[in-house]
């Protein structure tokens, strides 16, 4: 099995294009337009990576970050942010986050780093 990755971001567009691509790659993937839906999914599917984008109205972020890593500690999660708020991805590294993509990101460099994180995992 090629692992489970869940997808949060409010913009729809991102979120069908992160999932066609990593869809293809072969991984489960799960979509969530809010922290709301996202901790249901972190819940009840444990996914193996989470992609998060920092800005989400309502519950940003962060603040998702630090629920799923409530839920479990060992949740791997790589941010995406669309501004350079160093302050924002230093406290996210903080929490645990293994890397961040600056949007527009590029898309074969998130499907490497899928690839690498969620291999690192199941070894």
């Amino acid at each position: 099995m090629a692992g489970k990755v869940l997808i949060v971001d409010d913009q729809f567009g991102i979120r069908i294009l992160l999932n066609e691509v990593l869809h293809k790659e072969g991984y489960d993937t799960f979509q969530a337009a809010n922290g709301v839906q996202a901790l249901d999914i972190v819940t009840n599917h444990s996914p193996d990576l989470v992609l998060l984008d920092m800005k989400i109205p309502g519950m940003d972020g962060i603040e998702i970050l630090k629920r799923m890593k409530q839920i479990d500690a060992d949740i791997r999660v790589i941010i995406m942010t669309a501004y350079g708020e160093l302050d924002m991805i230093q406290e996210a590294k903080n929490l645990g986050a293994i890397t961040h993509f600056a949007k527009p990101f590029d898309i074969d460099d998130i499907r490497k780093a899928v690839r690498e994180h969620i291999s690192v995992q199941s070894n």
